[in-house]
């Protein structure tokens, strides 16, 4: 399978309002894709198609047809298509009475990764160490996320997501609101982890795409403006639009 998300005239709707209108888009396998735009492009909006976190939006409506791993996404059990994919949300989200250790080994418990302790521990180890986190909680796994940076807190719930070991990895702005040292951290992670899953990113930063992405989609007001190889959008876009935005004009 060339293409692990299939996106075919998709357009939604919520409480009457058009967010995204006739999107067709290919995501390849094993590549980094970046969604870039501005504020209200409807780029957090497809990630949650993808994984149809959208199905929670209250008047929500989605037209079209969306295929991940070959199946039509509305003919799947959510909680099984969502088994296969990990989300990191924009601000950092661990569960606060939960300890390091449980954070990360919770969905790997839930999804059945692992079958005793041994296996649990040497997959929250796997996860923090990809998450490049270990070094630096390795001695505290008990204690409670609070006591981590923001930057920290980002990366432990990439570890989380990591630990269900998704085919598909769905990031909406994970470095919005953290330091350049650990943006630069999760972007290495990133780079490391595209021949295991494949790895879709919104992200407002045209340099961020620059530095980690194979395929760029430019959003605007709704509507797909172009995508392909992120050499062609950066370089040669063919959108007077994907321009100016290139540009900070819009």
């Amino acid at each position: 399978m060339k293409y692990i998300v299939d996106i075919k005239c998709l357009s939604v709707y919520i409480k009457g309002k058009k967010i995204l209108e006739c999107i067709d888009l290919k995501i390849p396998r094993n590549s980094i894709f970046t969604i870039m735009g501005p504020s209200g492009s409807g780029k957090s909006t497809l990630l949650r198609v993808i994984n149809r976190l959208i199905d929670l939006i209250p008047y929500a409506k989605v037209e079209g047809k969306v295929y991940v791993f070959g199946m039509n996404i509305y003919n799947v059990d959510p909680y099984i298509l969502r088994k296969q994919i990990g989300m990191v949300f924009q601000t950092p989200n661990p569960f606060p009475h939960l300890s390091i250790y449980d954070n990360v080994a919770l969905g790997a418990k839930l999804n059945g990764v692992a079958r005793n302790k041994d296996e649990l521990d040497k997959i929250v180890e796997w996860a923090l160490r990809k998450a490049m986190l270990w070094d630096e909680v390795k001695d505290r796994l008990r204690e409670p996320p609070s006591k981590l940076s923001g930057g920290q807190r980002q990366r432990l719930c990439l570890a989380r997501a990591l630990a269900i070991k998704p085919k598909l990895l769905l990031l909406d702005e994970p470095t919005a609101n953290i330091d350049p040292v650990n943006t630069r951290k999760i972007e290495e992670t990133l780079t490391s982890l595209k021949n295991e899953m494949t790895i879709v990113m919104v992200t407002h930063s045209p340099h961020q795409a620059a530095r980690i992405s194979d395929y760029i989609a430019f959003l605007y007001m709704g509507k797909l403006i172009e995508w392909g190889p992120s050499s062609q959008i950066l370089i040669r876009p063919r959108s007077k639009l994907t321009e100016k935005f290139l540009r900070g004009e819009i």
